[in-house]
């Protein structure tokens, strides 16, 4: 395929629910949109998960712009494209800025699979028709809050509960979760908000039976991780800490961690992300798909992911009505039972809906 013609929008969508982390609170999504067109006219579309602040990563969504106007796009524009993986190759002259990289792969994914026939979870080698998924919850203003949103969220059939902590909102809130929820999958998610002077309060979750805690140290860090993991019983999940395959192998072979939380934007793309996927199922590494508040067009993309058979802890793929009034996919993703259909049409399964995308987007700019 040639690319012809690159269209970035960026949205701004409420969410129906102000979701906070040791970060901040966040009460809207703000992101770029890409459709990507190739030179017969088939469109595929990818989405930048990057903040509009750099509080996750070093991206912001500012940057991802000048990333894809001024390196990326240039980069692509009318080469000979022969499969979504050699975009890695294509792009190995920029370091880093893998949400800016992702975004367009995830949107030239889209359309090889429908220049294959193919799903885009097909394409991947998935092998589920269903997935299970879990939910991500941000800390509420009182216990009392987040034992109604949790119970809330059981009833609604979810998997696995993710809770956000942070020093001074932990212990207590998982104390009182666990004696709610005796049975519930249920593991912290701390955002790099500890340091290894935490050890003892960190080894107290030990109690509580966590399926894991997420990212409890420094964002670039895996040897404290190591040396925590020692220490305590309960799994360590690294999240910001894994960029890449080489850091998934180191992390790996060093015992920072007993599972690995795959971020398609995170990692660069879906081709990494299935590589990292491959080497932990060789090394009997459990593996899960976070999810970074994605509106439907990259929700459709971590479905297709996680259809792949190492992903066997529900991730945070949540379904369209827990985060939006109405997302940009039609159909909406829903969750039945705590699972996902993975779509089998041709693509990335849904359908973008302009008429929502419009009503959202509050700037656009085309390259050719």
């Amino acid at each position: 395929m040639k690319i012809k013609e690159v269209i970035i929008r960026h949205l701004k969508m409420r969410l129906k629910n102000p979701f906070s982390t040791s970060f901040g609170t966040f009460h809207d999504k703000e992101f770029l949109l890409l459709e990507v067109k190739e030179e017969k006219g088939t469109i595929g579309w990818g989405e930048s998960v990057a903040f509009d602040a750099p509080w996750y990563t070093e991206e912001t969504l500012k940057t991802n712009w000048h990333m894809l106007e001024d390196f990326i796009i240039p980069l692509l524009l009318n080469k000979e494209i022969h499969h979504p993986d050699n975009i890695t190759d294509l792009l190995k002259g920029i370091r880093k800025n893998n949400m800016a990289k992702s975004a367009i792969e995830g949107a030239i994914w889209d359309i090889y699979t429908q220049q294959t026939n193919q799903s885009l979870a097909q394409a991947l080698g998935g092998k589920k028709d269903k997935i299970e998924v879990g939910i991500s919850i941000g800390i509420q203003e009182t216990i009392e809050k987040q034992i109604e949103v949790v119970d809330r969220a059981i009833k609604d059939g979810y998997k696995r509960i993710k809770v956000k902590i942070k020093p001074g909102r932990d212990i207590e809130i998982i104390r009182s979760l666990r004696e709610h929820f005796p049975d519930v999958p249920l593991m912290a998610d701390a955002n790099s908000a500890y340091s290894l002077k935490d050890v003892k309060l960190l080894k107290q979750l030990d109690e509580f039976n966590l399926t894991m805690i997420e990212q409890p140290l420094a964002y670039d860090d895996i040897i404290d991780h190591a040396k925590l993991q020692k220490q305590i019983k309960t799994p360590i999940c690294l999240d910001e800490s894994i960029n890449s395959l080489e850091d998934a192998k180191k992390a790996i072979e060093l015992g920072s961690c007993g599972v690995i939380n795959i971020k398609i934007g995170r990692v660069g793309g879906i081709t990494e992300a299935k590589k990292i996927h491959d080497y932990c199922e060789e090394k009997n590494i459990p593996v899960w798909c976070g999810g970074m508040l994605e509106s439907g067009i990259g929700r459709a993309h971590n479905i297709a992911l996680t259809s792949l058979s190492n992903f066997v802890m529900p991730g945070d793929t949540a379904g369209s009505n827990h985060y939006w009034e109405q997302d940009i996919i039609n159909p909406e993703v829903v969750v039945e039972d705590g699972c996902i259909l993975v779509p089998q049409k041709v693509g990335i399964g849904y359908e973008p809906n302009i008429d929502i995308i419009n009503q959202y987007t509050i700037a656009t700019k085309i390259y050719r």
